[in-house]
């Protein structure tokens, strides 16, 4: 099967593509987007992977679901398209950006385009969904297929940062070699839970004291 991924990512995630479930995987997204609304547009799919090779990743943070509003999902985690009013918990981690390191972010809105073409690879749980339906292309193989991206990142890569936020994020981290990657988690950024741990957390002058010493380029966020 022939599947258009950025290529240092399907060298090493080419396994993954062979398997019985990608196959399924492959002929439910395509169906779903002959037969109804989905998003991100099918070219932005493997968007985190195509902003960010695998040789580049320095930093990978977890989301779940796609954003399933119109125009909105842009194939990055946290991210939406330029235009997009920015949401939520977006904006708390934008305001805790600003309180860890003093400085307002570089982006000028939503769109994370920026922080991913640095080598923050943001990776979704699950990379397609209906729109205004959130959640329903779950369990239909995504969440397999980027367990697989977190292992192998964890095995053929080291000194990295993992960026946790909430349960979720956590629970997929968990193949995760915290012995030769550091691994930074608290609640989420949604204002559900934001003051109860993700405010004052300081992810991110935590990522670039990592990279700092690893003798890697921090992040300009």
């Amino acid at each position: 099967m022939e599947v258009k991924i950025e290529p240092s990512w399907k060298k090493v995630l080419q396994k993954e593509f062979g398997e019985e479930y990608f196959s399924k995987l492959t002929e439910f997204v395509k169906s779903e987007y002959k037969k109804t609304t989905v998003y991100p547009p099918a070219k932005f799919i493997f968007n985190a992977f195509e902003l960010t090779p695998f040789d580049e990743v320095k930093v990978v943070i977890l989301g779940q679901d796609p954003y399933h509003g119109v125009n909105q999902a842009n194939g990055l985690a946290f991210s939406v398209n330029d235009g997009v009013v920015t949401p939520p918990s977006l904006v708390n981690i934008y305001k805790e950006i600003e309180s860890d390191l003093g400085q307002k972010t570089i982006n000028k809105n939503g769109n994370l385009e920026n922080w991913a073409k640095q080598g923050v690879l943001m990776l979704n749980a699950t990379l397609t969904v209906q729109a205004h339906m959130a959640g329903s292309h779950q369990n239909k193989g995504w969440e397999q297929f980027t367990d697989a991206v977190v292992k192998i990142l964890s095995d053929q890569k080291e000194n990295l940062v993992f960026i946790l936020w909430g349960g979720y994020a956590q629970k997929k981290g968990s193949v995760i070699d915290q012995s030769k990657h550091l691994v930074i988690t608290s609640t989420h950024p949604s204002p559900f839970s934001a003051y109860n741990g993700f405010f004052g957390s300081k992810p991110f002058s935590q990522t670039n004291a990592y990279l700092i010493f690893n003798d890697k380029k921090p992040i300009n966020w």
